[in-house]
């Protein structure tokens, strides 16, 4: 078998070894340099969002509108590539757009007419389907929900446990056996009726507009957090509807929260199970009301064993609450939008 012939040699000669091995070297940093900042190309997946996400609210959820200029969500909340406005001018530019649904009652201010290609609006409500109205008309409009319901595209709870190290408890003196904090009232509702009862067998000490005893924000922990339990009624009942009656006035004020809302496998997804007390555990009211008035000192610091492993956070920031939405933009369907969202709020 005739010998092939070698390559013709350059006219440089042969390159040393070193040479070889230090162009090797330079072709895999740049290989290497390139997949890290393209790591679309190569791998042939989706181009990734390079600039920051623009997200514009088209009016504020609270009456108090905050400073949202320059890089907030980074600033405050260490979530860097969210870039927050409320310049409606902009509406051209922005990948994101939120309507509180606030805004959306009639009278209020209107939808734009046109959508960008592209551009994807979300839907925000903390309020339950029993106080939300007028959802039938925004059929077919958005394609993203933002509510307490752990089932949203972007879930808003009014607050959590986090993890904590501190593995102590801390129980307030007490001078007070029960307590509840109400501003509105209506006889009609079921927290109404069950206080109604309870207090045939207990002494409750009503504090909130209703009562005409308001208190200031900051005597409302102090004030609650003398008392044993708290009444943690919520004005309705809805799946995953838990409100900062329970994070706020009574988990975080350092008192045993009475739960009226949803079932008790419900609160369970949220906190411990031996962290509150739900209305259904007794058969009765009377029976609810001699279980608190007997409880004896051991009892009740078993309530707060949570204080050991967690601690409380409250959302109350509306501009956390909307920076989480970049946090979950890469993960959130595309393409989509809610045919029927009075149907979906109500399930």
């Amino acid at each position: 078998m005739p010998r092939t012939s070698p390559l013709p040699r350059p006219p440089w000669g042969r390159p040393s070894v070193k040479v070889v091995v230090t162009a090797g070297v330079f072709v895999t940093t740049l290989w290497n340099l390139r997949c890290f900042l393209n790591p679309s190309e190569v791998s042939g997946g989706a181009p990734k969002h390079t600039e920051p996400l623009v997200v514009l609210v088209w009016e504020w959820p609270s009456k108090q509108v905050p400073n949202v200029s320059g890089d907030v969500c980074h600033e405050l909340y260490s979530i860097a590539g969210c870039w927050l406005t409320m310049e409606r001018q902009l509406l051209g530019r922005a990948d994101v757009v939120v309507f509180p649904h606030a805004t959306l009652q009639p009278g209020r201010d209107r939808l734009p007419r046109e959508r960008p290609p592209g551009q994807n609006w979300v839907w925000v409500s903390l309020e339950s389907p029993s106080n939300t109205k007028a959802l039938a008309r925004w059929n077919q409009t958005f394609n993203w929900v933002m509510t307490y319901r752990r089932d949203s595209d972007i879930f808003m709870p009014y607050g959590k446990l986090v993890p904590n190290r501190s593995a102590t408890v801390n129980i307030p003196t007490k001078t007070n056996l029960v307590s509840w904090v109400i501003s509105n009232y209506h006889r009609t509702q079921k927290r109404a009726e069950i206080y109604k009862n309870l207090s045939r067998y207990l002494h409750v000490n009503i504090y909130g507009k209703a009562n005409k005893k308001p208190l200031c924000k900051d005597c409302l922990l102090p004030t609650t957090s003398k008392s044993r339990f708290y009444l943690a009624f919520e004005n309705s009942i809805h799946q995953d509807y838990i409100t900062e009656k329970l994070w706020r006035n009574s988990l975080m004020a350092g008192t045993v929260p009475v739960v009226l809302g949803p079932p008790r496998a419900n609160y369970e997804q949220f906190v411990p199970a031996d962290s509150f007390i739900h209305v259904d555990d007794f058969g009765s009211l009377a029976e609810l009301a001699t279980f608190l008035k007997t409880m004896n000192s051991s009892r009740y610091r078993q309530f707060f064993a949570w204080q050991k492993r967690y601690s409380v956070k409250l959302f109350t920031d509306w501009r956390e609450r909307i920076c989480t939405i970049c946090t979950a933009y890469p993960s959130l369907p595309r393409g989509r939008v809610y045919p029927d969202l009075e149907s979906w709020f109500n399930t």
